[in-house]
């Protein structure tokens, strides 16, 4: 996958982070946003011709990858970032520190970066709100693998976006911007490996999938709640049960976080290889 410099379509090669253009992995996050910034009280506009489109270049890949995938459904259905899959002839969702799951089938959206995974069984799913108000200044909340290893990121809703992706396949899809606003523990650098993550918002609902980055614009892009509510009303087989939600703030996402990994409501994706 071949990135412009300017943005970081996140997804993770097994063991490394994955190689960038001219943006070194190690390059720290931006600094969080100050507290003192007032973000105006108003819904997200609805999308407009005028919203900021974002390219990205979709290479061939034959190399393992990980990412991050989230429960969704108790009978085994988990959400996750289309391109951390796609091609994938060897899948498998970690559950713990040397045990693996195979992943029975997946499916992919042909409209944008998202895609489903089935496995026998699942743990305590997700809730989702596709439907909820959407507040410019929101507070989200990134949980997943980012290189591979636990953490999480809490961000700011700033805009819609577009994001058009061309080469090995090519998508147009409505998108959510974030800037990012703090990180916990000591996560420096990409956040190659949270592709396919859930979004949560303050009240502990799921609201999108973390798909990319651009760390010197310090913004994440998440799939817009229309592009997951079409997608799982075209392709999931399972009920959608999850039932339960606990708020975040910006205090407790860490914790939560660790929570939600130990649960397996979240859990690392291995493509161990591709076609």
């Amino acid at each position: 996958m071949k990135i412009p410099d300017w943005f970081i379509y996140t997804v993770a090669l097994a063991g490394v982070v994955y190689a960038l253009m001219t943006h070194s992995d190690s390059a720290d996050a931006p600094p969080p946003i100050p507290d003192e910034i007032n973000f105006p009280d108003v819904t997200l506009p609805a999308p407009s011709i005028f919203d900021e489109e974002v390219l990205v270049e979709v290479e061939e890949s034959h190399e393992p990858g990980l990412g991050t995938a989230f429960s969704i459904g108790r009978e085994g259905m988990w959400l996750t970032a289309r391109h951390v899959v796609d091609s994938c002839s060897d899948l498998a969702v970690q559950v713990g520190p040397s045990r693996i799951v195979q992943v029975q089938r997946y499916e992919i959206d042909e409209d944008s970066d998202l895609a489903l995974l089935y496995t026998r069984g699942g743990p305590e799913p997700t809730v989702l709100d596709l439907e909820g108000e959407l507040r410019i200044g929101q507070f989200g909340y990134h949980i997943g693998y980012p290189q591979g290893r636990a953490g999480e990121v809490t961000s700011r809703l700033l805009a819609r976006s577009t994001l058009r992706s061309y080469g090995r396949y090519q998508t147009s899809e409505p998108v959510l911007a974030w800037a990012e606003s703090g990180r916990t523990g000591d996560l420096v650098g990409s956040l190659g490996g949270m592709s396919g993550g859930p979004l949560f918002n303050e009240e502990g609902s799921v609201v999108g999938v973390t798909i990319a980055e651009s760390p010197r614009r310090g913004r994440i892009y998440t799939t817009a709640p229309v592009s997951m509510q079409n997608f799982l009303n075209a392709e999931a087989d399972y009920q959608l049960d999850g039932d339960q939600t606990r708020r975040l703030h910006p205090d407790n996402y860490g914790g939560e976080g660790d929570r939600l990994r130990r649960d397996l409501t979240v859990v690392k994706v291995l493509c161990r290889a591709r076609n």
